[in-house]
């Protein structure tokens, strides 16, 4: 009798020296894959952000859309391009990318926030010129068009923002010194911005288990690993694919300073909870070269 009741009481207590740990501190969530599209995923997903905010951690939000963009492109009867795994972006690409991140989108989520109780707020990249962006060339001297990289990130505005009590809503579109607007792969983005607001964590939200010893087998999954471990599985070619980017992403976070970065998968409801609040985690944790960190 009363089991589950219990159960439910054994979690809370189970997280209360987490929640005194991380009050006040700042968690930076890029949000993308399944969790997006899928309405039940993604009310969930609304939800662990909400109950972060009421327990007094500070979320900000860094979101992807690239299969809302190439949808929309393809109803424009655009073609899409892809370049190891970046999207070629001419002018109206770029133009197309900017009107689903920063409008369909990032407005949608705080739609969603805001029906919680969670006052929020989205923005770009070119306001404020929180992200100061430069036109990428990739490792092999391809020019993809109007994407960037990151050269700078003024955090004043979501700083601004998180002291008026709003969650910052963030689109990956930058700007350079001459106003020419950038679309940056929402990982690197929110990479950069967790780094520049010395975030306690960074939490990806994948299609995928977490970081994986075989890609095919979940059940290799690798609960805690340090950036050394990291360097050495790409190496060696432990890691590898498409995973190899997410792991580069991790590795800038923790050089910026932040303190831990979360590979998680975002079509297992509340796996952000799961992740933060409980002993064994639920995805990959990756931490500096101290093992020891939550």
């Amino acid at each position: 009798m009363y089991e589950k009741e219990r159960a439910k009481a054994d979690v809370l207590i189970e997280a209360i020296p987490y929640i005194r740990k991380f009050a006040g501190t700042t968690v930076v969530v890029k949000y993308g894959g399944s969790a997006m599209v899928d309405e039940k995923l993604k009310k969930s997903v609304i939800k662990d952000i909400a109950l972060l905010k009421y327990i007094g951690l500070k979320p900000v939000i860094v979101h992807g859309g690239g299969k809302e963009i190439t949808a929309l492109l393809d109803r424009l009867g655009k073609e899409t391009k892809f370049v190891d795994g970046l999207r070629v972006t001419d002018a109206e690409t770029a133009g197309v990318a900017e009107m689903v991140l920063s409008g369909s989108i990032g407005k949608s989520l705080v739609e969603n926030l805001e029906s919680v109780g969670v006052e929020a707020c989205s923005i770009n990249g070119k306001d404020g010129h929180t992200l100061q962006a430069k036109k990428k060339i990739d490792d092999k001297g391809r020019d993809l068009g109007f994407v960037g990289e990151i050269s700078k990130v003024d955090i004043h505005l979501i700083e601004t923002l998180l002291d008026a009590g709003y969650v910052p809503v963030i689109s990956p579109v930058g700007v350079d010194a001459y106003s020419q607007t950038y679309n940056i792969n929402a990982d690197y983005a929110a990479s950069a911005i967790a780094g520049a607001l010395n975030a306690q964590k960074l939490v990806f939200l994948t299609d995928v288990e977490g970081i994986l010893r075989d890609k095919d087998d979940p059940s290799t999954i690798i609960r805690r690993m340090n950036a050394k471990e990291a360097i050495d599985m790409i190496a060696d070619g432990t890691i590898n694919g498409g995973m190899i980017p997410k792991v580069e992403c991790c590795l800038d976070a923790l050089s910026k300073g932040v303190n831990t970065v979360h590979v998680l998968d975002g079509r297992l409801p509340h796996s952000m909870l799961l992740e933060i609040f409980t002993a064994d985690g639920i995805g990959t944790m990756v931490t500096p070269e101290v093992k020891n960190v939550k």
